[in-house]
């Protein structure tokens, strides 16, 4: 996988860059990307972190540019194919974007997060849309992380109630707690629910009901 191109400097080294391998400021930079040391880096990236295939592919064309390509002893700099670079490590099981989305989506509802944070999440990372289908939140998971994300910032029947008094406080409160629960991914009616419900028991019921529906009691 080679250009025709031959670089104008010294072969596989950088502008500023003497023939020791240091910069002019005298600073060790590292050497130009050869096939080898890239397929080790797609290897040493997908065994440290949880990723897409998008992300990965990102992350090689970030390096390259980077560091740049090394080139051959007649001066042709390689053409690296991370497409098929990619699909070799997806192939080999190493990055699986099904179990990303998966995994992902389950912390994100874990700590609060409604659909609308999960799919962001997930478009962000490079999942497919039919992957964000299949792993968004049903009904019963986004009831329990609304009601989860409610309990862990004090809002509605989890926090201390205003006493009677100025209507204004009163509605600058409520639109504060919606307005953080639609921040953190939520429905607007299942914010509306909490926020007027007359008590925890409430919200847990709520929740519950939605889990008996769908039977997913400890699913996500």
């Amino acid at each position: 996988m080679v250009s025709g191109k031959a670089n104008s400097s010294s072969p596989g080294r950088h502008a500023g860059e003497d023939r020791t391998g240091q910069s002019r400021g005298g600073k060790r930079v590292k050497p130009p990307l050869t096939e080898a040391a890239l397929r080790d880096l797609a290897l040493h990236y997908a065994a440290r972190f949880a990723s897409t295939a998008a992300r990965l592919e990102a992350y090689l064309a970030r390096k390259i540019r980077e560091r740049g390509l090394a080139a051959d002893a007649e001066g042709r700099v390689i053409a690296p194919d991370l497409p098929a670079l990619v699909a070799r490590l997806v192939a080999l099981g190493y990055v699986d974007d099904d179990a990303y989305a998966r995994t992902r989506a389950r912390d994100l509802g874990s700590r609060g997060y409604g659909g609308r944070r999960v799919e962001e999440s997930l478009r962000h990372a490079g999942v497919g849309e039919g992957l964000r289908r299949q792993h968004a939140p049903g009904e019963a998971a986004g009831r329990r992380a609304a009601a989860l994300m409610a309990r862990k910032r004090r809002l509605g029947p989890f926090g201390a109630q205003l006493a009677d008094g100025d209507p204004l406080v009163r509605r600058k409160a409520h639109e504060k707690a919606v307005a953080a629960l639609l921040r953190a991914g939520h429905r607007y009616e299942h914010a509306r629910f909490i926020l007027a419900a007359g008590s925890v028991a409430d919200v847990e019921q709520w929740v519950a009901e939605a889990a008996d529906e769908e039977g997913t009691e400890d699913q996500w």
